[in-house]
């Protein structure tokens, strides 16, 4: 792992682009690791290969509520291993460790993925002011001159005794700098905010409420209401979509709901219905 950030401080690299001031890690840490709450601890570095490998491996020895930040990511990872990478300070970058023990069974851990899509998208809208929609099971959407683009991805990982869940965000990425034409930020959806500061609060602070009402419900996603809150703000629910699942298999149909296991649900031409657990899902078009 590269130096902390008390390190960090004293180099002036941090400060190259005045456009994209470094995150203060001390005012986060004031704001967000208090008595009581989630967050036992927020650790922000200048560079590393990936936030999420670096606190799976520290995870066995760190509590819950564990935070890693990268001001940037040189092997950031999403799913099917594809990459991540962006300027550095052009967006969020990390990963926080959960522990939900006895309270939840393990075969609910998979709705962590969800979660943190919904606990980011509420954030940012509060935060932000801009509408982030959700696509199963873990982009995060925005809207750039009437097209929907990926301006985040989430990937959860299970550890010994728990899940790390990295969240990568594109927040001031301008077109030049999109990895690629379907890519977006919210400074292109037009954010009210992109102070990464604020924005970084604001979606640990949810995914804490979230969690914390997910964790007291025992992982039941009815009861919590993360189930149904997915299904509202789930932009692939209600279109035609393309999953490619593992083995080479592909299924097209009807996106319909998203189950209690968090499976999307997929209709076919045939009508018959199929439950969807993993796979890379495109959308088609809207089902009117």
């Amino acid at each position: 792992m590269t130096p902390s950030d008390a390190s960090a401080g004293a180099s002036a690299g941090r400060w190259s682009n005045l456009e994209r001031p470094p995150l203060n890690a001390e005012g986060l840490r004031r704001a967000l690791v208090t008595g009581g709450g989630l967050w036992t601890s927020l650790e922000v570095v200048d560079t590393t290969g990936s936030t999420n490998t670096d606190l799976a491996a520290r995870a066995p020895e760190l509590p819950e509520g564990a935070v890693l930040v990268a001001e940037e990511q040189s092997a950031g990872r999403g799913r099917l291993d594809r990459s991540w990478v962006a300027p550095a300070r052009s967006g969020l970058f990390f990963s926080v460790l959960f522990k939900p023990g006895d309270a939840v069974p393990q075969e609910r851990w998979g709705w962590l993925t969800l979660l943190a899509g919904v606990a980011t998208a509420t954030g940012l809208s509060r935060a932000a002011g801009v509408d982030t929609a959700l696509k199963w099971p873990n982009d995060l959407l925005v809207t750039v001159d009437g097209e929907e683009r990926k301006t985040g991805g989430i990937l959860a990982e299970r550890v010994a005794d728990g899940v790390v869940v990295g969240i990568g965000l594109n927040v001031s990425l301008t077109e030049d700098e999109l990895p690629v034409p379907a890519a977006g930020s919210l400074a292109l959806a037009k954010a009210a905010v992109t102070d990464r500061d604020p924005l970084l609060r604001a979606v640990l602070r949810s995914l804490e409420e979230w969690y914390g009402n997910w964790r007291a419900a025992g992982g039941d996603p009815a009861a919590s209401g993360l189930q149904e809150t997915y299904a509202a703000g789930c932009a692939t629910l209600g279109r035609h979509v393309r999953a490619e699942l593992p083995g080479g298999r592909t299924l097209t149909g009807t996106a319909e709901a998203v189950d209690t296991d968090g499976r999307l649900v997929i209709r076919t031409a045939e009508g018959q219905h199929e439950a969807v657990g993993a796979g890379d899902v495109v959308h088609l078009r809207s089902v009117h």
